[in-house]
C-alpha cells in the first residue's frame, strides 16, 4: 500500500464522521466523538476510555462524561449509520446474519454483567452479552459486512432488580427478553429505514424456538437457520388433534433416522464453499414439513402449521458432524441457495474477531447503560469505514496485485495507518483529526 492511499484516508474519514453530525448541537462534543473512533482505529495496546484519553489529549474524565452524560443523539446516529448501509445496498442476494456476542468482564459494575455462558470463553463465566445483527452482501470474493443493530441482552436477575437497573442507567423499557425477541426487534428496526435482505439466518439459540420462525413469517422475512436435534415436526398432518404418541410431533434427528420421507431419498454431495484446505463438501437431504404450534389457551395440545417449512439435514462426512436447518423459504426455493445462506454465518463470526482486534469492540470499561451502546456505536462506525474503504482500494488495484486479496482488517493495517501524520502518537502532541471547533 502507498503513501497515496494511506494518506486519503483522513479526507474520507472526515467525510464520513460528517455524516453523523447532525446528531450532535455542539462541534466541541462531536471532535469527541472524532477523537474516541480515531482511538479505536489506531494501534494502541488497549482501546478502553483511559488510553484513547491520555494519546488524544482529553482528560479521562471528560471522554467518561462524553460517553455517559453529554448530549447527542445516538439513536439518531445509529439510524443514520443503517441509511448509509440502505444507499449503498445493490445486491439483491443479501443476508442477514443474528448472534450474540459476549465480553469477559471482572467485577459487577458493567450493565448486564452476570456469570452466564461465555462463547468468548467456552464456558460460565462473569460476562457482558450483545446481541447483534449483522448485515453482508456476501460477496465471494470482496464480502461488505455491517453490524447494524446491537443491544444489550439484559439476563432476568437484572430485570428484576429495577434499583440496580437505574443505578446502571438502563431505562425502564429495557427488561429480560430472549435473544431470539431482541433479534426480531432489530429487524423491524433496520426495516422501518428501507434496508431489506434476501435471506436471514441464524444458529440453533434463535432456531430452538418455533415462535421465532412465526415472528419472521410475520415480517415476511425469508430465513434459513439450525435448529436443535430435539427439535420437533411432523413429516405428514397427523389425523386428529390429541396428546396420544401417534399422534404427536417427533424429534427431527428421529425424522431423519426413520421416516421413509428421508432415509428412502439419497444424500445429495454439495460444494458449499472454498477454503485454504480445498472445498468444503457437505451432504444434505430435504423435505418438506409441519411445525409444532401452540395454540393460546391451548399449550398442552400442539397442533401442526397451516403451511410447510424446509427441513434441511447436513452431514460432513470428514468430521461426522450432522446439522439440522428449518427454513421458511417457499417450497419452490433453490436447495444450493439455501445452503449458501445456511453456512454464511462465519461473516458474523469473522466480524466479531475483527471488531475486538481492532476497534476495541469488546475493551469497553464502563458502568453505565448508554456508555456501552455509544461505545460499541463507535466501534461499529469505524469497523463500517474500514469496510467501506476495502472496498475502495480494492477497485484500486487489480486482482493480483500484492495485497489486494487481503480482507478488511489485514488489508488496511492499523500498523501502516500508523505512517500518516494525523494518526501517531507524539510526545506532547495529541491525535486530531479536524481543526478544534
Amino acid at each position: 500500500m502507498n503513501y497515496e492511499q494511506l494518506a486519503s484516508f483522513e479526507p474520507a474519514l472526515a467525510r464520513f464522521l460528517g455524516k453523523v453530525r447532525h446528531c450532535f448541537k455542539r462541534d466541541k462534543t462531536f471532535e469527541y466523538l472524532q477523537k474516541y473512533i480515531l482511538g479505536l482505529m489506531t494501534d494502541l495496546k488497549r482501546k478502553s476510555i483511559e488510553p484513547i484519553a491520555l494519546a488524544s489529549g482529553v482528560a479521562v474524565r471528560t471522554l467518561q462524561e462524553f460517553l455517559a452524560f453529554f448530549r447527542w443523539d445516538h439513536a439518531l446516529a445509529d439510524r443514520t449509520l443503517v441509511r448509509e448501509v440502505v444507499n449503498r445496498q445493490y445486491d439483491q442476494r443479501s443476508i442477514g446474519v443474528l448472534d450474540a456476542s459476549a465480553h469477559v468482564k471482572q467485577g459487577l459494575q458493567t450493565p448486564g454483567v452476570q456469570r452466564q455462558w461465555c462463547g468468548e470463553t467456552g464456558k460460565r463465566d462473569n460476562c457482558v452479552i450483545g446481541q447483534h445483527l449483522l448485515y453482508t452482501d456476501n460477496d465471494a470474493h470482496n464480502p461488505f459486512s455491517c453490524v447494524v443493530a446491537s443491544d444489550l441482552y439484559l439476563p432476568a436477575c437484572w430485570a428484576e432488580d429495577r434499583d440496580r437497573c437505574r443505578g446502571a442507567g438502563i431505562p425502564e423499557d429495557v427488561v429480560y427478553r430472549p435473544k431470539w425477541k431482541i433479534g426480531i426487534e432489530q429487524l423491524e428496526r433496520v426495516m422501518a429505514e428501507g434496508l431489506r435482505f434476501d435471506y436471514v439466518t441464524f444458529d440453533e439459540e434463535y432456531g430452538k424456538s418455533p415462535e421465532f420462525i412465526f415472528e419472521l413469517d410475520r415480517l415476511g422475512q425469508k430465513a434459513i437457520g439450525e435448529v436443535p436435534c430435539n427439535f420437533r415436526v411432523w413429516v405428514k398432518r397427523p389425523a386428529c388433534t390429541s396428546t396420544r404418541a401417534e399422534h404427536a410431533s417427533h424429534r427431527v434427528d428421529n425424522i431423519v433416522s426413520h421416516s421413509p420421507t428421508f432415509y428412502g431419498q439419497p444424500w445429495r454431495k454439495m460444494r458449499i464453499k472454498d477454503t485454504p484446505r480445498g472445498p468444503c463438501m457437505w451432504h444434505v437431504k430435504a423435505a418438506q414439513v409441519y411445525l409444532v404450534n401452540h395454540q393460546e389457551g391451548k399449550a398442552y395440545c400442539p397442533v401442526p402449521t397451516d403451511r410447510t417449512y424446509w427441513l434441511i439435514v447436513a452431514q460432513n462426512k470428514q468430521t461426522g458432524e450432522t446439522k439440522y436447518f428449518i427454513s421458511n423459504a417457499p417450497a419452490k426455493a433453490k436447495l444450493e441457495r439455501l445452503m449458501e445462506v445456511a453456512f454464511s454465518r462465519w461473516h458474523v463470526e469473522k466480524w466479531f474477531e475483527r471488531a475486538k482486534q481492532e476497534c476495541g469492540f469488546g475493551a469497553f470499561e464502563v458502568r453505565t447503560y448508554t456508555s456501552l451502546i455509544r461505545h460499541w456505536l463507535a466501534s461499529r462506525l469505524a469497523m463500517y469505514f474500514w469496510a467501506d474503504q476495502t472496498n475502495r482500494l480494492r477497485g484500486e488495484k487489480s486482482a493480483d496485485h500484492a495485497g489486494a486479496g487481503r480482507r478488511c482488517g489485514e488489508y488496511v493495517s492499523l500498523e501502516t495507518m500508523g505512517q500518516i501524520s494525523v494518526f501517531l502518537e507524539t510526545p506532547g502532541k495529541a491525535m486530531s483529526l479536524l481543526p478544534s471547533a
